[in-house]
């Protein structure tokens, strides 16, 4: 299901990545938000910073939000996140049992949700989120746009 209107979680998945590109990481930015609505936590990539292939924006935010509940699920939670995610971080949303995932732009090339893997399409997929994708994504392509023609 297509949006068109980032709401102000998209804004600070937005910064998030925008901040990841400042720190010469792919600038990838995720949010994740309680049953609430309140954010819980937030991050960019820092898959670099940290010499973590695993340390994605979506991987840091869930382990945080576990960590902070005490639980290894987040059910009714809510992940906020400008790419679709890769089929790593599209597998961690589906075991920690998040509610809802809103993504930015596509990732014809590495995506794991409507791209390449399809994580959740697979009948052996324990959980798949309800996914809203194209939230912010004129935003979120101009970032990676950006960061990849700097770095041609």
């Amino acid at each position: 299901m297509a949006l068109t209107k980032p709401p102000g979680h998209m804004d600070l998945a937005l910064a998030q990545a925008a901040a990841a590109a400042k720190r010469g990481e792919v600038p990838i930015g995720a949010v994740l938000v309680d049953p609430a609505g309140h954010v819980v936590c937030e991050a960019g990539n820092r898959t670099r910073e940290l010499s973590d292939p695993t340390a994605h924006a979506e991987i840091l935010v869930i382990r945080e939000g576990c960590q902070k509940y005490g639980s290894q699920r987040l059910p009714g939670f809510d992940l906020y996140v400008t790419l679709e995610p890769c089929p790593m971080c599209a597998a961690a949303i589906s075991f920690a049992r998040l509610r809802r995932l809103y993504y930015g732009a596509p990732d014809p090339k590495g995506g794991g949700v409507a791209h390449g893997a399809r994580v959740y399409a697979h009948a052996t997929c324990h959980h798949a989120p309800d996914v809203y994708d194209g939230l912010g994504e004129v935003q979120s392509a101009e970032l990676l746009r950006v960061f990849f023609a700097g770095r041609r």
